[in-house]
């Protein structure tokens, strides 16, 4: 059965008005920028949760052990698609989300109440862990439960605008986050907010977590489930039939990788690696990097109303491959132009006295609590302070370092005299506020950035809900969507960050960002076909 089926034969009952449309709308959407406020505020607040609950005498393995934390909520998002995706198959789209949103509130909240680990020890980090399994859970339910009840609320050749709402909420969750956090810490002394001010942001998820219930209680069923309900067309194992049904392995299979994975990277790369890149390597100050990507971020939701149009009149994947065409040729050019406007005068010395590590065993471990020679001290402190470098390895047993910054010679044995060096070779590491050109530069990018991430994230809500038979929509649309999501996106900020440790450039994390992209453009544009309106009319319900 189609949706236009399903409204046919289910319209005596229900006939959505304009306004049933809006309140669907602005419910689903409120209550999923609630949600993925909750899980974005992990990543926003990164730094100090690193401080908090992962200290560790290695400020490079503190960072990548709080993206670790970050990505185990995202590797558990597909057991909660499979998990909420065959209650929603079964049990309804709206009573779904209604738990999804209740366990991602609670979770959120319990982190915000966790003693630190100077505390409680290795407890609070395992805490912290679980409550981030508890909300992958939460949100591997969520986004599928609200695109599709839009979805189909929406008459046809409006799916895709009504739908990008949802799409738009993604980004609006995570401006949500950038604006409590900065209102926050407008608000509170320094003092407070390093000691426990911190945990405001995380405590106010109890209070979005009562306006969404309040607004999703006041909506009905999905008509679509509805009828298929009275009819007796529910699956009865939604997960083995997602696998089953005929034509569904090959949609599977384009979703999770020609759409899911694309787009997530995308979209990570964009807010949490252009915020990460403005506040680590290119030392802006936190604040004037959080208003700057919040600002950014806020004017590109227009970028995924406009796709979601679009793809109402040309189709649902013209957008989605011209965005990843656009994003394997801007990708790099738009980082580098960040690069060289956000502190010019960093860039200007890393290019004027380029570092070269020269020794025996010169190799980093990102993942070690201490290095264990002479050069991966030395590379360590490279890596903290954000300077690019170059490694020339030599054969000596004698495990010896030696740093040239430009043409001055540096004894690399005590790493705490590599930063006074630099310094007097040009470099500055403290914290900068660009000029108004500079953030006005640092803006066009990551609004095309913006534009990239809105062009293949927009129609995608209609494209999956129509990819789909709708009796096993909600677990057809969720897996693939969180396994893309959680895993190539969920681990970008680790992988990049790694990548970067490694080989000491910043722009290096990009790359698998671009490699994910290709593979994804590949199988988009060759496998993907636009979904026909009327395709379920007559399938077999397999």
């Amino acid at each position: 059965m189609t949706d236009s089926a399903a409204f046919a034969t289910h319209g005596a009952d229900y006939q959505p008005t304009a306004k049933d449309i809006r309140m669907v709308i602005a419910a689903s959407s409120a209550g999923t920028v609630f949600e993925w406020y909750d899980f974005f505020i992990y990543g926003t607040l990164a730094a100090i949760i690193g401080k908090a609950f992962f200290p560790s005498d290695n400020a490079t393995l503190e960072v990548l052990l709080v993206w670790a934390g970050f990505a185990v909520g995202f590797g558990f998002r597909p057991l909660g698609a499979v998990l909420f995706g065959f209650l929603g198959d079964r049990l309804g789209r709206k009573y779904t989300f209604l738990v999804t949103v209740t366990l991602m509130g609670i979770a959120t909240a319990g982190v915000g109440m966790i003693p630190s680990a100077a505390s409680i020890g290795i407890a609070a980090p395992i805490i912290v862990i679980g409550l981030r399994i508890l909300q992958g859970l939460a949100l591997g339910g969520e986004y599928g439960g609200a695109a599709i009840y839009v979805a189909e609320h929406s008459p046809p050749g409006k799916r895709g605008f009504y739908t990008s709402f949802i799409q738009a909420s993604v980004v609006g969750g995570f401006v949500l986050s950038l604006i409590v956090v900065l209102g926050c810490k407008a608000l509170m002394s320094d003092a407070v907010w390093e000691s426990w001010g911190w945990r405001v942001p995380f405590l106010l998820s109890l209070i979005l977590l009562a306006i969404s219930l309040w607004m999703r209680l006041k909506l009905s069923e999905s008509p679509v489930f509805q009828a298929m309900k009275a009819q007796g067309e529910l699956a009865k194992n939604p997960l083995k039939e997602s696998f089953t049904y005929p034509g569904n392995p090959r949609r599977l299979f384009i979703a999770l990788f020609g759409i899911a994975a694309g787009l997530t990277v995308i979209w990570y790369t964009a807010m949490f690696s252009g915020l990460s890149f403005l506040k680590g390597p290119m030392k802006l100050d936190d604040t004037a990097a959080e208003v700057i990507v919040g600002i950014a971020a806020a004017v590109g939701m227009g970028f995924f109303l406009w796709a979601g149009h679009l793809s109402d009149r040309i189709g649902r994947k013209k957008p989605i491959v011209w965005g990843y065409a656009a994003t394997l040729v801007l990708l790099f050019p738009l980082f580098w132009l960040m690069g060289s406007v956000g502190n010019p005068a960093l860039t200007a010395a890393a290019e004027k006295a380029p570092v070269t590590v020269t020794g025996s065993q010169c190799s980093f471990d990102p993942f070690a609590q201490k290095q264990t020679t002479a050069c991966g001290k030395t590379l360590g402190e490279l890596t903290k302070l954000g300077v690019p470098y170059n490694i020339v390895t030599t054969a000596s047993s004698f495990d010896s370092v030696k740093v040239m910054i430009g043409n001055r010679e540096v004894a690399g044995e005590d790493p705490a005299i590599l930063k006074p060096a630099l310094e007097a070779m040009g470099y500055n590491f403290e914290k900068q506020v660009p000029g108004a050109l500079g953030i006005a530069a640092i803006l066009v990018a990551l609004l095309g950035l913006c534009a990239l991430s809105g062009f293949t994230y927009g129609p995608v809500a209609a494209l999956l809900s129509e990819m789909f038979p709708p009796h096993v929509r909600y677990s057809s649309l969720s897996i693939p969507y969180h396994l893309g999501t959680g895993y190539f996106g969920g681990f970008l900020p680790l992988i990049a960050s790694f990548i970067v440790a490694k080989t000491g450039d910043a722009y290096s994390g990009l790359w698998y960002t671009w490699g994910v992209v290709l593979v994804a453009f590949l199988v988009t544009a060759f496998m993907l076909k636009d979904p026909v309106e009327g395709q379920w009319d007559k399938a077999p319900k397999g």
